[in-house]
C-alpha cells in the first residue's frame, strides 16, 4: 500500500538518505591495515544521531562496498565529517595507490512516499496490492497491477 508514515518499518525504511559506495583495495595487505581504521568508523557511525542501518558487500577479492541509511542528508554529512571517516578517507587517498586503486560514492534522497505491507504498515496491517502503479513519464495515472484475464 502506498504510505507516507514508514514508523512501523526496518530501521533502514525509516532514512531518508542514502549513501552506496565501494573501493578497490590494491591487495591482502592492504585490506589486513584496513580493519582497524574501518571498525573505528563503523562504531562511530553506529553512534551517532541519524544513522539507520548499514549493509557490506564484496565484489571480487579486494572491493569492498558500504550502503548506509541515515534520518535525512544532514546526519549523513555530518558523519562524513566525523574524524574517524576523515582518517579512514585520507589512509585511502593519501598514498597514491598503496592502499586502494579505484573507489565511488553516490547519494541519494529518498521520496516522501513509499510502500509498505503487512506487520511493516503503520496503518494498519493489511497485505494488499495498490490498485494502479505509480505514473511514469507523461503518464497521469499508473498502469493496473493485476491485468485482466484474457478471455
Amino acid at each position: 500500500m502506498r504510505t507516507t508514515d514508514f514508523s512501523a518499518a526496518p530501521p533502514q525504511a525509516r532514512g531518508e538518505a542514502l549513501f552506496i559506495g565501494a573501493t578497490h583495495y590494491s591487495g591482502l595487505r592492504s585490506l589486513l591495515s584496513l580493519a582497524r581504521p574501518w571498525l573505528r568508523m563503523v562504531r562511530t557511525m553506529k553512534r551517532m544521531e541519524g544513522y539507520r542501518w548499514h549493509k557490506v558487500y564484496r565484489q571480487g577479492p579486494f572491493t569492498l562496498g558500504t550502503v548506509a541509511v541515515f534520518a535525512d542528508q544532514d546526519a549523513m554529512l555530518r558523519f562524513a565529517r566525523s574524524q574517524a571517516h576523515r582518517d579512514l578517507m585520507c589512509w585511502m587517498t593519501d598514498h597514491d595507490d598503496r592502499n586502494g586503486t579505484a573507489g565511488f560514492i553516490r547519494l541519494f534522497d529518498a521520496q516522501p512516499a513509499g510502500y509498505s505491507n503487512g506487520e511493516w504498515r503503520a496503518e494498519g496491517d493489511g497485505m494488499a496490492h495498490i490498485e494502479e502503479f505509480t505514473p511514469i513519464g507523461r503518464e497521469e495515472t499508473g498502469a493496473p497491477v493485476h491485468r485482466k484475464a484474457k478471455s
